[in-house]
């Protein structure tokens, strides 16, 4: 298993979308992203995109992206080419990454740029490593875990830096807890797939395990 080197790279982003459902024809209207490098933010990606068609009054409401300022917006083949380069073959981190994958894979289809997509996710991470939370919603974790919170949730580029700090919660938590120095992509998704006793039961295995082994990198885009 690779081990998590701490140079590397990795993106966290968030979708704002019109709906719930690429199968229902849903779109994204605003994509935020950050790059982490050394469990610091050090390069952004923001942008509105224009669906093509009127939002409805609710997704206005909730994320404060109007009709009007999406009728100024880029469309989605222009801003989804620019997303292309600036994730590059890096791994992804989402919150509910089931949620931003499938978009994600809907809005590549589109323009013709079908692959496969290596997600974390720190909504099921969460799952297994705090069990006493009243929901798993990302402001209740980052309240929980006592994160600053800037006020601006259903914002794209907010929520995915509140998710990558709270991604970097969860890694120090996983170290402080079971005496890592390092912290493997590989075992993140893993955890996130297992049930909570056997994901604390492969935490200590590997945790043990890593001990004696050298730092490697991480899986890519393409895992």
């Amino acid at each position: 298993m690779n081990l998590f080197n701490q140079s590397e790279s990795v993106i966290v982003l968030d979708f704002e979308t019109t709906g719930l459902s690429p199968n229902n024809g849903d779109r994204v209207i605003e994509i935020g992203a950050v790059l982490l490098r050394d469990h610091e933010i050090v390069d952004r990606f923001q942008s509105l995109v224009n669906p093509g068609f009127f939002v409805s009054h609710e997704i206005e409401t909730i994320t404060g992206i109007t009709n009007a300022m999406l009728g100024e917006a880029p469309p989605a083949q222009e801003v989804m080419g620019k997303f292309v380069k600036f994730i590059d073959t890096r791994p992804l981190v989402a919150h509910n990454a089931s949620f931003d994958r499938s978009f994600l894979e809907t809005e590549l289809g589109h323009i013709g740029k079908k692959r496969p997509l290596n997600f974390g996710c720190t909504l099921q991470v969460a799952r297994r490593l705090y069990p006493d939370v009243i929901n798993y919603k990302l402001e209740t974790l980052v309240r929980y875990k006592e994160i600053p919170v800037n006020n601006q949730f259903h914002r794209a580029l907010a929520d995915a830096e509140m998710a990558a700090h709270l991604w970097i919660k969860i890694i120090e938590d996983l170290k402080s807890q079971f005496g890592f120095e390092h912290i493997s992509f590989d075992l993140m998704k893993k955890i996130g797939k297992m049930n909570k006793e056997n994901a604390f039961e492969l935490l200590r295995k590997e945790a043990e395990k890593a001990r004696t082994q050298e730092v490697d990198t991480t899986g890519n885009l393409f895992g």
